[in-house]
């Protein structure tokens, strides 16, 4: 099991913050680790499911399907992940002065045999290669939507 919280301040009011997440014919173009991405749905809306493939600086990849299970513009997205990980997620903003206070939350689990079995002898590189991810994430984005 993987298990994430953290928190991110960003420069832009969760409305700002909400309307540049939901460009996402542009993730794959943001973030190099995602490859063949598909959104089924209207949008960011609870019913929507989006699909790709996540490279992490590892040599695995693995295939993700997340379905929004509850969405709320421009406050809080919920979601369950399926694939080769399992589990649910979440996403909350918060104003702050000046700008959005942007909590994620995950628990995952790796379906992938192979994955299991690397998790149990090798997880801080896994931890590692996660963690790397998420940095290139909120790096990306932020340099997406804090630019004049």
């Amino acid at each position: 099991m993987i298990t994430y919280r953290r928190g991110y301040r960003f420069d832009v009011s969760p409305d700002q913050l909400w309307d540049r997440i939901e460009e996402v014919d542009q993730f794959e173009g943001w973030w190099p680790w995602l490859t063949d991405f598909r959104l089924d749905g209207d949008g960011l809306s609870a019913g929507s499911v989006l699909h790709g493939v996540v490279n992490p600086p590892l040599p695995y990849r693995m295939r993700l399907s997340v379905e929004l299970v509850d969405c709320e513009r421009p406050f809080a997205i919920d979601a369950t992940i399926e694939g080769d990980l399992t589990g649910d997620a979440r996403l909350r903003f918060r104003p702050g002065p000046g700008g959005t206070w942007a909590e994620v939350a995950w628990t995952v689990e790796m379906r992938q045999p192979a994955m299991r079995l690397a998790s149990r002898i090798g997880r801080p590189i896994l931890q590692w290669g996660h963690d790397r991810v998420v940095e290139m994430t909120v790096a990306g984005f932020r340099r997406r939507i804090e630019r004049p």
